[in-house]
């Protein structure tokens, strides 16, 4: 009941309401574009090889060397084939001799004694006598001319002494600067669209 009573006031309420022409305004805006245009920074580095320069002294290298010494002594192989110094002979002459000597004293006393005891029997005189007559039983035998080993060869190695003092090595180091280049990067701007304001005016009929 209510909401039928409120709907009849309306409509009386607009039966005296007359249409009014009222002005509307449209507004349409647009905002500024802007672009940038970046170029990027160019680094260049270099970096040049240092010189180096290494030089190496030759090591102190010393040697010393004593010869070998080899010493051969044929003097017993030339006994050997009679070819004996004058010196030789004399020593073999007076050896002899003595040797001869002694021999001959031995024999005399030993003779001397028999004929002493000649009272003991047998006949000393006769066995003297061929004794002393025959000379001494000649030995024959195969041997060497010259003997074995009769050549003496004696042999010294020789002597070698190194003594080597290394040198240090000599190095020398120029270091180099870096090349260093630098651009640096630009940022300029530019407008793609520019703002723009638009205005319409629209009447509204109420």
């Amino acid at each position: 009941m209510r909401k039928n009573s409120v709907n009849n006031h309306l409509i009386e309420f607009f039966k005296g309401v007359k249409v009014v022409n009222i002005p509307q305004i449209r507004m349409e805006s647009n905002f500024i574009r802007l672009g940038l245009n970046i170029q990027k920074p160019v680094q260049e580095i270099q970096q040049p090889k240092a010189i180096q320069t290494i030089q190496q002294p030759k090591a102190k290298l010393e040697i010393e060397t004593t010869p070998g010494k080899l010493t051969i002594d044929q003097t017993k192989a030339r006994e050997d084939v009679d070819l004996k110094s004058a010196r030789r002979r004399i020593e073999e002459a007076a050896q002899s001799g003595y040797q001869d000597w002694l021999n001959g004293l031995e024999r005399r006393a030993s003779q001397g004694r028999e004929l002493m005891e000649i009272e003991n029997g047998g006949n000393p005189l006769a066995y003297q006598a061929k004794l002393n007559s025959e000379g001494p039983e000649k030995q024959f035998n195969i041997g060497w001319v010259p003997s074995h080993f009769s050549v003496k060869i004696n042999y010294e190695p020789a002597k070698l002494y190194i003594e080597a003092q290394p040198q240090k090595p000599r190095i020398d180091v120029e270091i180099q600067k870096p090349i260093h280049n630098y651009t640096p990067g630009k940022v300029t701007t530019e407008i793609l669209e520019k703002n723009s304001l638009k205005i319409d005016f629209v009447d509204l009929t109420i």
